[in-house]
């Protein structure tokens, strides 16, 4: 692999089909919740799909030898060419293209109804009046600077082919929210998961499987995921999910 590292990032393992992603660690670097929800939807290999907010690309590496093509999608200039790069150290640019562009302006940047499945681990965080100037880093990607929850489902419902599948993963204290954001949009939730950190804490994410135009009264509620056992190590789902078991 011809790869030269700029300064500041580093190389890791993804542990999937030997894939590597670069990082950069003064840059937002991914966390466990793309991970979580590469491995949520089920994936047909004829599936179109678009990334909302894909950061350095970790999804559309996770997720390449699940379907047929992915956009990824990402408004910050230096992680989309990270995310370009990632494309590329990986042999995945004929089946992955990263766009810089703000998903917001999605009519002018994809077509009506043009993909099967959209995927989003966007930022969760109401921003409050006062926290603009404070907040930086790591912090400002978390939070809704760039997109609202509202911003993410109108885009994701543009660009869905009617029975088209969105996943989201966000935060399980907004959900009255979400379900609310989803109906506006014709997207009617079929599948939903919550996260908890460990076995006797309160969930503090969860995961959505949402269809268009699908009809109601169908939701499964899936058992929760938890993340850490009592002592702190990962439990066995996560695990499997991470490619650690055994």
């Amino acid at each position: 692999m011809n790869l030269k590292l700029q300064e500041g990032e580093r190389l890791d393992d993804l542990m999937k089909s030997g894939r590597m992603i670069i990082q950069n660690e003064r840059e937002f670097c991914f966390s466990m919740d793309s991970v979580l929800i590469s491995h949520f939807p089920h994936f047909k290999k004829s599936f179109k799909v678009l990334d909302l907010g894909t950061g350095t690309g970790v999804i559309p590496l996770l997720i390449a030898d699940e379907v047929e093509k992915i956009c990824a999608i990402e408004l910050n200039s230096r992680m989309a060419e990270t995310a370009r790069r990632n494309v590329e150290i990986n042999n995945l640019s004929e089946k992955i293209s990263v766009v810089e562009g703000d998903y917001r302006q999605h009519r002018k940047i994809f077509r009506a109804e043009s993909f099967d499945l959209v995927i989003a681990n966007p930022p969760y965080v109401p921003v409050k009046d006062g926290e603009v100037n404070k907040l930086t880093g790591v912090a400002r990607a978390r939070h809704e600077f760039t997109a609202t929850l509202e911003d993410v489902v109108t885009a994701a419902r543009f660009v869905l082919k009617f029975h088209g599948v969105f996943c989201m993963i966000h935060l399980a204290s907004r959900l009255s929210e979400i379900v609310d954001a989803l109906h506006r949009h014709q997207l009617e939730m079929k599948r939903l998961q919550m996260i908890q950190p460990k076995p006797k804490k309160n969930a503090n994410l969860v995961m959505i499987e949402s269809v268009v135009g699908a009809n109601t009264g169908s939701l499964k509620i899936l058992p929760p995921l938890v993340i850490h056992e009592e002592d702190g190590s990962y439990t066995e789902e996560v695990k499997k999910i991470y490619g650690l078991e055994g």
